[in-house]
Formats: C-alpha cells, structure tokens, sequence
C-alpha cells in the first residue's frame, strides 16, 4: 500500500493503491523521475475526478484531505 500524508505537518491523510498511484503521478506534475510530493487543489481533484471517474476513492481521500483550503502539498511513500 502506499500511504498519503500532508507534506509540512506529516499527518496521515490515508492509503491508496499502486493503480492510485499511477492515477496520481500521471495526472500531476513531477519536477523529477524520484519526485514524491505534490500540490493537489481543488480544481486538480475535478480534473482528475473528470479524466478518471474509477479513481474516487483516491480524489475522495484528497478532498477531505483539503477541506477548505485552497491547496495542499501531499506527499506518498510505500510501506
């Protein structure tokens, strides 16, 4: 599994699967091949929800993730 955490605080925002993560990596920018951490806002989570619509569990955990903010980095490790 592959767990989901928001970058500066560390907190758990929940796991998802590798197929998840290919979902994640291909719909958002990576500044390099060994990149692990992303910004998601909500107007990515549509994009993503709109590209993918089997993907919900994954947006569903982000959005909750993102509350009211307008943004937030998240980053993955496997574990």
């Amino acid at each position: 599994m592959i767990t989901l955490r928001e970058k500066d605080s560390g907190k758990l925002i929940g796991s998802i699967t590798e197929s998840d993560l290919k979902i994640l990596i291909d719909a958002l920018e990576e500044e390099s091949s060994t990149d692990q951490d992303y910004y998601v806002d909500a107007a990515t989570l549509d994009k993503i929800q709109e590209d993918t619509p089997y993907a919900v569990n994954t947006v569903t955990l982000l959005r909750a993730a993102l509350g009211s903010n307008e943004g937030i980095d998240i980053v993955w490790s496997r574990g």
